[in-house]
């Protein structure tokens, strides 16, 4: 395919240096602070047009980015944009994030371990698989270190509202990625208290099991949203790496994540979410996205496909993931279905935001 169409390290837990105690809270957010402000800046000046918005015929806008489709072997086989720069992944690293807390022993049952790579709903069974691995590992809601919110489906969030709750940090969407670096401290007795701090333990293993899957050292550390380190690859790497994870040998830690997504996909997202109804209907297809326009796939026979939107929009990335999709030659209504977003004018559907083709 011509993308132009569209516009060896240990596989061992790692660790760097053992905290041994409490880090203080004023020098934490001083460092983090300090990693974000010095990391590199990227223009997008280079971003290509991937997608239109057609408002009753009339092109009304266009979304710019970068989208790269990398060979088995991990080799760029096809790219348009900006694919060698480092970009922040945002939840679309989960996956490899799960990898590296697997290798350093985390024991979950499939629906867990999706639910450790996942950008929850805030259904309730998402929040009672944060509330299964925080009681197996002897801990509770209070040592989450998530930012307090609200569920991220909307029926979701009326019925908890409706119960009269507010935000909470279980409710938050990256709660189970949470419950289960804590479950991994537990499992290695490393401390809990500090286990969103770049240098503990679980984050140092984290960040080796993304080197190795993306064959890139990581480039620069940022706080994600959920207070977590955030590390930063290219978009081939992130790319690579799913291809990786999709064609794993099953009984590999690469393997068992591929499967507990593939096969629990509601789990990694929700029962009404655009990446279980795309796994969902299309077998081996290994996907997670991510914040300001992210979204990665990995494909059984090792292809890996990522896409960067420039402006952020999730309109659009998933429009040109779809697309992608179809002109790797995989078919089926879902994947037909997410080839457009609809624009509205007065509730009517007006028009569509597709991928551009030249």
């Amino acid at each position: 395919m011509n993308l132009n169409q569209i516009g060896s390290r240990s596989t061992t837990c790692v660790t760097r240096a053992a905290l041994v105690g409490p880090v203080p809270v004023v020098y934490m957010l001083r460092e983090r602070w300090e990693a974000v402000r010095q990391a590199p800046r990227v223009a997008p000046v280079s971003a290509a047009v991937v997608a239109e918005v057609i408002r009753n015929g009339f092109v009304e806008g266009y979304h710019f980015g970068s989208v790269v489709i990398t060979a088995p072997d991990g080799s760029v086989e096809s790219l348009v944009g900006v694919v060698d720069r480092p970009i922040l992944p945002r939840s679309a690293n989960k996956p490899a994030q799960a990898l590296g807390m697997l290798r350093c022993g985390l024991e979950l049952p499939d629906e867990l371990l999706a639910l450790a790579a996942a950008s929850h709903s805030g259904e309730p069974m998402h929040l009672d698989g944060v509330y299964r691995i925080l009681e197996t590992a002897g801990l509770n809601q209070s040592d989450l270190g998530t930012p307090p919110a609200y569920p991220l489906d909307e029926l979701a969030r009326e019925e908890w509202i409706r119960t009269g709750r507010g935000p909470e940090p279980i409710a938050m969407n990256c709660s189970g990625k949470h419950a289960a670096m804590l479950a991994t401290c537990v499992a290695n007795g490393w401390p809990t208290v500090t286990y969103r701090h770049p240098e503990h333990p679980v984050q140092l293993a984290i960040r080796a099991a993304l080197e190795d899957i993306s064959g890139e050292r990581v480039a620069s550390v940022a706080v994600d949203g959920c207070g977590a380190p955030l590390l930063a690859i290219s978009l081939t790497g992130l790319a690579r790496a799913f291809g990786r994870l999709a064609s794993a040998a099953a009984q590999t830690p690469a393997g068992r994540v591929a499967e507990a997504v593939r096969t629990r996909p509601e789990y990694v997202s929700g029962t009404r979410r655009d990446e279980a109804a795309l796994m969902r209907a299309t077998p081996g297809l290994l996907c997670k996205g991510g914040a300001e326009g992210v979204y990665a796939a990995g494909l059984p026979d090792g292809r890996g496909i990522a896409v960067k939107i420039s402006d952020g929009a999730a309109r659009a990335r998933s429009v040109v993931l779809a697309e992608t999709l179809y002109r790797l030659g995989l078919d089926n209504p879902t994947i037909q279905l997410q080839r457009e977003h609809p624009v509205l004018g007065g509730g009517d559907q007006v028009g569509v935001v597709r991928a551009v083709c030249r």
